[in-house]
């Protein structure tokens, strides 16, 4: 019942894939279809220049979430197992740290989940202070918060999880 590595979440992924298959079906499609034969039979309607324009379009999708997919596994959480701290990190390129951080759960006394209609839900959490804890959010915590959350309150009892709708 451990809080397992998070290295990208389910919800992302799906996305994702779903943003490269589209541009590269676009892409794909503008590398096969002839710019001069995008024509109408009678010549009226002509635009060849839509051909490398959805081209374009297609290989800056692709790319865009091809380098979404890449970065994403450079985000994450989970428990050291040798001093069991609570780490996070985010934007870590190669061998450089990013941003990183580290608490013992049994300094943190909030998790707080704030749904919200038209967006992501953001996740929340609070030392013993009732500082906020950057960068520890929902960008590296998987999804479902409330399972992750759930996990967290029953091996350290005195977090509180605070739902706000």
């Amino acid at each position: 019942m451990g809080i397992p590595t998070y290295r990208r979440s389910a919800r992302t992924d799906w996305r994702m894939w779903l943003l490269l298959a589209f541009g590269l079906v676009f892409l794909w499609a503008g590398s096969v279809i002839d710019p001069a034969d995008n024509c109408s039979d009678d010549g009226r309607e002509c635009a060849p220049w839509l051909v490398p324009l959805a081209q374009g379009f297609g290989a800056l999708v692709a790319l865009g979430a091809g380098l979404n997919m890449l970065a994403n596994p450079n985000r994450g959480s989970f428990i050291d197992p040798a001093t069991g701290e609570l780490v996070w990190w985010q934007g870590r390129i190669g061998r450089s740290g990013g941003d990183e951080g580290r608490i013992h759960p049994s300094q943190i006394a909030k998790v707080r989940i704030v749904r919200q209609e038209d967006s992501d839900d953001e996740v929340h959490l609070y030392d013993r202070a009732g500082a906020r804890l950057f960068w520890l959010d929902q960008e590296v915590i998987p999804w479902p918060y409330e399972r992750w959350a759930g996990r967290l309150k029953a091996r350290w009892p005195h977090i509180v999880v605070e739902r706000v709708d």
